[in-house]
């Protein structure tokens, strides 16, 4: 358990060193946001076209598109995979002395640290831009494990596209197609009582839903009701794509 705890913590670290060597991709990426808030944010809180119980409509995305940019984070971290496979790193990895499961959990948490650094480049913009928020370092502390923990299940899910799909330029054809219907098909964006049916039962499936109302909930409207499900969701999310990719992780470099 210590080993694999180890093992974990050092991937960790691996990838605050690779983060602190090189921003650059941590401030591109963090663009996208921005602009969810400060164009589409802002025009829809003057439109008020979307009920939002309330709540400014600017506020009620902050979530939402925190939850975006983890998203894309984890799902693309697959690539970095690829591109380990293609130097010989991932062979390295697989003849070290540590079980397939510890490694799967420490490179998918480690997206978990760069997910985490972004949203925090996220916040002082949306509190620029007049986002309210909830004034309570702890709910703050909690949103931000939530955040983390929900990119290391998504990084999990990239880990087994990547060991089918083995090279990057099919690899970031379905990272993105898997992006965009998880994002769409949340509550990141409005309520799901102003989705169809059809996409009401989708949105009820996708672990995204969970993670975007634990957050708001944290950070913006203080309604905690739901968190005890919105967590184990999260969790049971979590160990499932960590167990499969554990066992696929292998045909990464067969």
């Amino acid at each position: 358990m210590n080993d694999s705890l180890r093992v974990v913590l050092a991937m960790m670290e691996l990838e605050l060193r690779r983060l602190r060597n090189d921003r650059t991709e941590v401030y591109t990426r963090a663009v996208q946001p921005v602009l969810w808030l400060a164009v589409f944010g802002l025009v829809f809180s003057e439109i008020h076209a979307i009920p939002t119980n309330g709540i400014p409509y600017i506020d009620y995305i902050t979530p939402g598109v925190m939850l975006q940019s983890v998203l894309f984070v984890a799902v693309l971290y697959g690539l970095t995979l690829v591109w380990e496979r293609d130097t010989g790193i991932l062979k390295k990895l697989l003849v070290a002395p540590a079980s397939r499961y510890a490694i799967v959990i420490g490179r998918s948490m480690s997206s978990g640290v760069r997910a985490i650094i972004q949203v925090l480049i996220v916040i002082p913009v949306a509190l620029l831009l007049g986002v309210s928020f909830i004034p309570n370092p702890a709910y703050f502390v909690v949103a931000l494990a939530i955040l983390f923990v929900i990119s290391g299940g998504f990084a999990a899910l990239s880990i087994i596209v990547a060991s089918l799909l083995k090279t990057r330029e099919r690899f970031m054809g379905i990272g993105q197609a898997l992006i965009l219907p998880l994002f769409f098909a949340s509550n990141a964006l409005y309520p799901i009582a102003l989705m169809p049916h059809a996409l009401q039962v989708v949105a009820v499936f996708n672990p995204l839903t969970y993670a975007v109302d634990a957050v708001r909930g944290l950070m913006i409207t203080g309604n905690l009701a739901l968190l005890p499900l919105d967590v184990a969701v999260i969790a049971l999310f979590d160990i499932l794509m960590f167990a499969a990719a554990s066992l696929s992780f292998r045909k990464i470099i067969e």
